[in-house]
């Protein structure tokens, strides 16, 4: 065990895990003369609200879905984007990420709540920058366990103070909001995040550029790629690539989002 670890020191969380949970399905009117090329519910779907507006059924010649849908980003016709949506579980991301993540305001979300969850065994997410350098990485380590070892200090000293409340879950509950107090943002959590295509844009370019925190760009570039084996149409003009201190970006040629 390194030395700047302790029997008790919190399992420390490297990097995030996203999984693609959950996507829009297409079910084609059979009233409708349209047919389309691709195989991508969310992109059919993408195709078909676009045409709706303008009830341009017939397919011009040579248009397949993908340069259809190429013409709406051209025009900025976003809004027909969002009738695709998409839903991610996240895991291994801290609470500070999180704290960023909310602040998107068109994805609905669905965090682990630290009251009605012990933090008392909560792994930590410790920075790449933090974690190569060893003295920087002692004092994280020591200042984590503290802090968690305060938690738990305070949960029973506050589950013995809410003796006389009945619930046995309210006590928990009381106990749990008020020792909370004490973690750091370094704790991890855990979340389902749902959003539609044009939010989903919006948020990998704000997101996975090189001048956001660079935790939630990992997660916004893992979004991205995992978008882009979704629905190649919609989010395949995004470009990921790396720098030098080997994290990565994806950007775009579209600036209106």
């Amino acid at each position: 065990m390194p030395e700047s670890q302790t029997a008790d020191a919190p399992e420390i969380v490297r990097a995030p895990e996203i999984r693609l949970i959950a996507f829009t399905e297409f079910s084609h009117p059979e009233d409708v003369p349209w047919e389309t090329d691709t195989l991508v519910a969310s992109e059919k779907l993408i195709e078909y609200a676009g045409r709706m507006c303008y009830q341009s059924w017939s397919n011009p010649a040579g248009r397949t879905n993908r340069e259809y849908i190429a013409n709406m980003l051209d025009h900025g016709h976003l809004s027909v984007i969002e009738h695709a949506s998409a839903s991610f579980s996240i895991r291994g991301v801290s609470r500070s990420c999180t704290h960023e993540l909310v602040r998107h305001r068109h994805f609905s979300f669905s965090q682990v709540s630290q009251r009605y969850v012990s933090e008392e065994d909560s792994r930590m997410v410790e920075p790449d920058c933090i974690a190569e350098d060893p003295e920087c990485h002692r004092i994280f380590v020591e200042a984590v366990t503290k802090a968690r070892e305060a938690y738990r200090e305070l949960y029973e000293r506050l589950a013995g103070k809410f003796e006389d409340v009945e619930s046995r879950t309210l006590r928990r509950k009381l106990a749990r909001q008020a020792a909370r107090s004490v973690l750091p943002n370094a704790v991890e959590t855990a979340l389902v995040m749902t959003g539609n295509f044009r939010a989903w844009r919006h948020f990998i370019r704000m997101r996975a550029n090189e001048h956001a925190d660079v935790e939630i760009r990992a997660v916004a570039v893992e979004i991205c790629r995992q978008l882009q084996q979704l629905s190649p149409a919609v989010f395949g003009d995004f470009t990921i690539s790396g720098l030098e201190d080997g994290t990565e970006v994806a950007s775009t040629h579209y600036i209106y989002e």
